[in-house]
């Protein structure tokens, strides 16, 4: 298995037909509408998007509770957070965006840890 994030070439292949099916089945189904293509490539897009990351409500309502639980202060650098503009970072990615694994970070520290992970 390869780490989280970098795929085998057999696994990036795998992954590869997936998307081809994928976007075989949008334009069969659009049927040379345009816009009904790209309102389906954004919906399917989105979807995927909330299995990884949770939707952004659920990421709001964790950051909230994050605020609090951390007394407003950054994880990582002590500072005081922004009202706006703060950032979850997880220990590890592949378990989501959970209570357990998220710290809420500044931009800057989150850019910081996200350059010694080699994801930046």
């Amino acid at each position: 298995m390869a780490s989280p994030g970098r795929l085998t070439d057999a696994q990036r292949d795998l992954a590869k037909t997936i998307l081809e099916d994928v976007r075989k089945q949008i334009a069969d189904k659009a049927g040379g509408d345009a816009g009904l293509a790209w309102a389906m490539r954004r919906y399917v897009y989105i979807r995927l998007q909330h299995d990884e990351r949770g939707n952004p409500m659920q990421r709001k309502m964790l950051k909230l509770k994050k605020m609090v639980a951390q007394n407003g202060k950054c994880a990582l650098c002590g500072k005081d957070l922004p009202e706006r503009g703060s950032e979850l970072d997880r220990f590890d990615a592949v378990k989501g965006y959970t209570s357990e694994n998220t710290k809420l970070v500044c931009h800057e520290c989150h850019r910081a840890e996200q350059e010694k992970k080699a994801w930046a």
